[in-house]
């Protein structure tokens, strides 16, 4: 099979196949390559590092604290792809709260990058997405805190007052499981 014959089911190429786009069997765009920690593509057969599985349903908290733990790790990257499933998961009332959230965490992954203007745009659109639930503690995040933070650092990244990679990261959910019963 050459990089861009049809796989079995006759019009979709295989995800991962040179010269093709990967792509599943529904034809939804998927990327097979393998990615460094801050999300970059690498070649195909270099390793890379482990991916948080897509299209996972979890419950709020352990998104966070998987989204959290990421972060904390320097992936701001795989802890938006965690993020993002919550989103595309969450109930109307909170996708935008969510959909911030992933925002910020891409506006990290820029900053990490070195991209300045990149993180400003993402850290400024996540928090005017959260915005609106800020003086609320959703599953156990400050928001206002949150949205402080996000703004503030986008205005350090954008007087180039910060160095890159970001040496600090929020705390997204800061009470204990019992509290936030």
């Amino acid at each position: 099979m050459n990089g861009n014959s049809p796989d079995s089911a006759g019009d979709i190429p295989i995800a991962g196949t040179p010269g093709t786009r990967d792509r599943d069997r529904a034809g939804r765009a998927r990327s097979g390559r393998p990615r460094d920690g801050l999300g970059r593509p690498l070649p195909y057969g270099v390793p890379g590092v482990q991916r948080a599985p897509e299209g996972v349903v979890r419950p709020p908290r352990e998104s966070l604290e998987t989204a959290q733990r990421l972060l904390d790790d320097g992936k701001p990257f795989h802890a938006h792809e965690v993020l993002e499933d919550a989103w595309k998961s969450a109930p109307d009332g909170e996708r935008e709260l969510w959909r911030g959230l992933a925002q910020l965490a891409v506006g990290l992954t820029h900053a990490a990058r070195g991209n300045r203007a990149g993180a400003v745009s993402l850290l400024n659109r996540g928090a005017a997405s959260i915005d609106p639930y800020a003086g609320e503690q959703v599953h156990g995040m400050d928001i206002g805190r949150i949205v402080a933070w996000s703004r503030a650092l986008a205005a350090q990244l954008d007087s180039e007052a910060v160095a890159v990679p970001v040496p600090s990261l929020p705390r997204l959910a800061l009470l204990s499981r019992a509290e936030d019963r």
